[in-house]
């Protein structure tokens, strides 16, 4: 409060409030990560009535209260009363309210006769935007998802296999002849479910489904952090989806963003007449590039309310993992701006250290609850231990997309073929660093927007030559250590940059060459999802080794995954030109037959079928200080996987 500023406000006594003394205490220090069960509205029973509570953050206001369908919008009829203890809390219990009521907080600043409709921060659901108001509603659901709660210790574990395919619900896939409509949560959960089942994908990640006002956002400019958009249903309907996936095995990650959320008026921006929720020095507080408003992660109640907002969707959804967007803006005070747009940090420095010690935090409490989940960050810069425990220095998430690969990978087989030998290296140095993070490979839909095309349309040559060299990218990918990530409409070859307003092509499946590229991938995840070599010591360089990364003039690697028991390994031996090479003399460990489990030249994947009749017997001739050797078959630009074969196998 202003200095000699009246205290003219009524306050409610604190015995009548929902909060308790130590749940103030908490939520000042910034340690209350529970929230969302105090704050909003929610269906209550007080004084032997039936009704709802309302709960409102706003320690500028004047006045404060609910306004709505129940009350004709009246701004004077509801008020809510503030906490004696002078938390900043407004509350009020108003009877006879039942789920579905819509409302909104009208704000009357003590500053400027600042007067204003919000929505609920912690609001369970909303309008269906473009309307902004949000609902009284409950998270009552029967789940069905207890033997994968039970054991999902097991399939998230960093020894377990992570082929996640990345959706945008609105967009994968509409229904047809009722004017392009979106399905909803509960029909995607059969449509979804049964697809990414048939494809062998172990984890689904979805773009933030947390309400948004702006549809072309993608979800990444967030309003309604506590409810999952309206555009596809209710909250119920959105734990349908999730139990579905779970009850099918099938893992669920959602994308949040902690580091920015947009202007909107009815949003979080200048929420009682002050910045509240964003830095109010537009240099700390406002993101050049997205042209929206940053938390202040300085102040114990935003480190709060984002750290209750990560817990919420863990404890009410049962949801299994959260990618965290944009970790480098938050990191860096000086991302996105040029010299004299940004302030300095205590010491000197670029770095944002409420921002790093938030990130930290919230890593610690997430696995401190739910130690059966993963944090992932999504960071492109080199800080240093993203993936590393807290207590040893690293930020505390399990994962960290492996951005320098993707970066690597695409400019490399973007290239000619002809012209390939001169950067081998962008081939081949990624191994340099594949294990200074627990990384994952992604091929997201940052890489198939704004102007970037599709993946098929960043490989060279003619149609099969482009077919082949993403199959090939595929192979690559399957092979190289890290969890993979591939978004939408790659796996089928999507000719279309991504579109968010509509569905994905999936007419292209009638064609030969879409439908062999699929059928690639569902080989690669079930390859993947059954081979321990693949996945059980991606974060350690055990698991690697290369047999020949030098070959630069005929564009060609080969080398071994290996699983915890060393006996156990395949080899992947790629060919980045268009040309076959026949006799190819490859230096194996092992003597024995090797047989050939996968070839991405094959007819069925629209392949011209150059390979090894289904397997080689080694040679007892040295080879690149390996003490055997095979002679192979190398498709044009293909990927060959063989797997040595014991007695007992053979």
């Amino acid at each position: 409060m202003a200095s000699g500023q009246k205290d003219n406000i009524e306050r409610v006594p604190n015995d009548l409030s929902v909060f308790t003394d130590h749940d103030i205490y908490l939520f000042k220090e910034g340690n209350h990560f529970k929230l969302y069960d105090k704050f909003g509205s929610h269906l209550v029973s007080m004084n032997g009535e039936e009704g709802v509570s309302f709960s409102v953050w706003a320690p500028n206001a004047e006045k404060v209260s609910v306004i709505g369908d129940f009350n004709g919008w009246s701004r004077e009829s509801h008020p809510l009363n503030a906490r004696r203890d002078k938390s900043g809390i407004w509350e009020t219990f108003i009877p006879g309210l039942k789920r579905g009521t819509l409302y909104k907080y009208h704000i009357v600043s003590q500053y400027n006769n600042y007067r204003v409709d919000k929505g609920d921060p912690f609001a369970f659901n909303w309008e269906l935007p473009s309307k902004t108001a949000s609902i009284v509603w409950d998270l009552d659901y029967e789940w069905h998802d207890t033997e994968w709660m039970q054991n999902r210790s097991k399939f998230n574990s960093l020894q377990a296999p992570f082929s996640i395919y990345e959706v945008h619900l609105g967009s994968w896939k509409r229904k047809e002849g009722e004017g392009d409509l979106f399905l909803n949560y509960r029909e995607m959960a059969h449509s979804l479910t049964d697809y990414v089942k048939e494809m062998g994908f172990t984890h689904v990640e979805l773009l933030p489904i947390m309400e948004h006002p702006f549809y072309g956002s993608w979800g990444y400019q967030t309003t309604g952090y506590f409810a999952p958009t309206s555009r596809y249903g209710t909250p119920q309907d959105f734990m349908y989806l999730l139990d579905y996936l779970h009850q099918n095995s099938i893992g669920v990650i959602l994308d949040w963003v902690p580091s920015h959320f947009p202007t909107d008026e009815h949003g979080l921006s200048f929420f009682d007449g002050t910045h509240l929720y964003e830095h109010e020095d537009p240099k700390k507080g406002f993101h050049p590039e997205w042209k929206s408003s940053i938390f202040n992660f300085s102040r114990n109640e935003v480190r709060a309310f984002l750290i209750s907002n990560a817990l919420f969707w863990l404890d009410k959804y049962h949801i299994d993992g959260i990618r965290v967007d944009a970790v480098a803006s938050m990191l860096y005070l000086d991302y996105a701006r040029k010299e004299g747009e940004w302030i300095p940090n205590k010491h000197g420095g670029k770095e944002d250290l409420d921002a790093i010690a938030l990130l930290k935090k919230l890593n610690e409490t997430v696995y401190a609850t739910h130690h059966d989940v993963q944090m992932i960050a999504e960071e492109s810069t080199s800080w240093p231990m993203v993936s590393r425990p807290t207590h040893v220095g690293g930020l505390g998430f399990g994962m960290k997309w492996n951005m320098g690969w993707m970066h690597d990978i695409l400019e490399y087989i973007s290239k000619d073929p002809i012209h390939r030998k001169y950067h081998h290296n962008e081939l081949t140095f990624s191994i340099w660093y594949a294990f200074s993070e627990n990384f994952a490979l992604p091929l997201s839909h940052d890489e198939v927007v704004h102007g970037k095309g599709a993946l098929i349309g960043k490989m060279p040559g003619d149609e099969w030559q482009r077919f082949a060299n993403l199959r090939l990218l595929f192979g690559f990918m399957y092979g190289h250590p890290g969890k993979k990530l591939l978004f939408m409409g790659g796996e089928i070859g999507q000719c279309k940059e991504w579109n968010h307003d509509e569905s994905l092509e999936w007419f292209v499946l009638q064609y030969p060459s879409h439908k062999g590229l699929q059928k690639w991938v569902r080989d690669l995840n079930n390859l993947y999802r059954t081979e321990p070599a693949l996945y059980e010591l991606d974060f350690s360089n055990d698991g690697f080794e290369w047999l020949d990364n030098t070959d630069y003039e005929q564009s060609i690697i080969a080398f071994i995954r290996k699983a915890k028991n060393s006996n156990s390994f395949l080899l992947f031996v790629l060919n980045f030109t268009s040309v076959p090479r026949h006799d190819y003399r490859v230096g194996i460990p092992e003597e024995g037959l090797y047989r050939e489990i996968l070839n991405s030249d094959a007819t069925e994947y629209w392949g011209s079928n150059v390979g090894n009749n289904g397997g080689v017997h080694s040679e007892t001739i040295p080879f690149r200080e390996r003490p055997y050797s095979l002679k192979l078959k190398l498709p044009p630009l293909g990927a060959v996987i063989l797997k040595p074969m014991n007695e007992n196998t053979i």
